[in-house]
């Protein structure tokens, strides 16, 4: 008996949202999105009872990726969600979970299972944040502090399912999207208050202040530049792609399989930023334990990160400001100087972005098998649907092994593609957003485009969108 036996009594009594018998109109899932990305923005703004202090700077730059707040009813965000995703899919792809997710009824029981983990993390992961110090309760409110942010965490799972079932794409896409769409908008084009507030505004109005001061600013303008090339890069990426030719039909009726340079999505970055998040938050909390807290100060290459989990906590840390840093120091000091001076944070973020693609390329490879877009489960799809290769015998086996060249491939290169411009997007966005955060949202707002058009078509030709679904 395995493990989905046995704790299959306890998360088939979770309480679910049903899904439509019927499919919804798209008014009806524009209109349950907005609801769930409305709470999710009221819950963010709901502070914490019995909280006397917050160290969210720790994980300021993680904040918007994992849809949280930190001092808020969300300060755990989707992070446990995204954890345990991360743990079951590795857990199947050690064979340390005999799970066939082609299965639908295996990938039920999984689901089930994923819930129940995500749940028991919810809890977890409130604990580990007040424990650790990001989140500091009163005297006395401790379980207080854990069941509120608990609770938080709780309920975004809730509105993930309701999304998925009733609204557009995803609600923890969703919600990372709308996170990241406001910090950027806020650090661009905020008003200035005022001195005495304290805050000067957003990046266009301190540089038109810096213009009417008589020395303009362009340096402050190079996020936004970097963004918005950024922004141009990702939506040509998702142009780019590979026509395989399928026939459908007696008659032989043509058509193409496409398969995209983005065949990866950005899941392999969501769950690679999830998992550095944890990796920070665990640091934190084994300070104090020899060698995995302490002991190896003797490190040159980051000397105050402690024992391994600290410097496995620098090492998946970006140096966020690097490329404004190395402008500025070339500038004042010249090429050789600036560079022999920044050489320290280069060795940084050639390692932090060795770490990253690694773990993308990783996910990558899994979220394709566990999202069903392995070359086997592709053929069998067009098999079932009798679709052939034009040229070949209609056999399932000779789908696979033309799918065998073109998926395994555009899988490593795709999540190398954006774990390279998610690393070096984070160096140079400074404290506008991360380059993590640009890359997700410009990628989910893509998808959310793409499946309105295709519920749009699905309600204006119903046996088309039959087809397509």
């Amino acid at each position: 008996m395995g493990i989905l036996d046995i704790l299959e009594p306890v998360y088939s009594v979770l309480p679910e949202i049903k899904a439509p018998e019927t499919e919804p109109s798209i008014k009806k899932k524009l209109v349950w999105s907005s609801l769930a990305l409305l709470l999710f923005f009221i819950m963010g703004n709901i502070e914490l009872i019995g909280l006397s202090a917050e160290r969210g700077a720790v994980l300021a730059q993680m904040q918007t990726i994992l849809a949280s707040n930190t001092g808020s009813l969300i300060s755990a965000g989707i992070g446990p969600i995204v954890l345990a995703s991360i743990i079951l899919q590795l857990l199947v792809g050690g064979k340390i979970l005999d799970i066939d997710l082609s299965n639908p009824k295996d990938k039920a029981r999984f689901q089930g299972l994923q819930k129940l983990f995500a749940i028991v993390l919810c809890f977890f992961e409130a604990f580990v944040y007040t424990a650790s110090g990001l989140l500091q309760p009163m005297e006395g409110m401790l379980l207080v502090i854990v069941l509120q942010v608990a609770l938080g965490s709780l309920i975004l799972l809730y509105l993930d399912e309701l999304v998925s079932k009733h609204g557009i794409g995803s609600g923890v896409g969703l919600f990372i999207a709308g996170g990241v769409s406001g910090a950027f908008f806020w650090q661009v084009f905020a008003p200035p208050v005022g001195a005495l507030a304290g805050i000067q505004g957003g990046i266009i109005s301190r540089f038109i202040s810096s213009i009417a001061s008589g020395s303009a600013d362009f340096i402050s303008l190079i996020p936004v530049i970097i963004a918005l090339a950024i922004f141009i890069i990702i939506v040509f990426a998702e142009g780019m792609h590979v026509n395989i030719p399928i026939t459908m039909g007696r008659r032989g009726t043509g058509g193409r399989f496409p398969v995209k340079l983005l065949y990866v999505s950005n899941m392999p970055v969501i769950l690679a930023a999830a998992l550095f998040a944890n990796v920070r938050i665990w640091s934190m909390m084994t300070a104090g334990i020899p060698i995995i807290g302490n002991g190896l100060e003797f490190l040159p290459a980051a000397p105050d990160t402690g024992g391994i989990l600290g410097f496995l906590a620098w090492a998946t840390t970006s140096p966020y400001n690097l490329i404004q840093d190395l402008v500025l120091r070339v500038i004042a000091e010249g090429p050789i100087n600036g560079l022999m001076i920044m050489a320290p944070a280069l060795g940084h973020a050639l390692v932090y972005l060795a770490i990253l693609i690694s773990a993308c390329i990783v996910f990558g490879k899994f979220w394709v098998q566990m999202g069903g877009q392995g070359p086997e489960a592709i053929s069998e799809q067009l098999q079932s649907s009798g679709m052939y290769i034009p040229g070949f015998r209609r056999d399932k086996r000779i789908i696979k092994g033309i799918l065998d060249r073109y998926i395994p491939t555009i899988t490593i290169l795709g999540s190398v593609f954006v774990g390279l411009l998610a690393g070096l997007g984070d160096m140079s966005l400074g404290t506008l957003v991360s380059g993590m955060g640009i890359l997700l949202t410009v990628g989910i707002v893509y998808r959310l485009y793409e499946e309105l058009a295709r519920s749009q078509l699905a309600e204006m030709h119903p046996m088309l969108g039959k087809l397509l679904g």
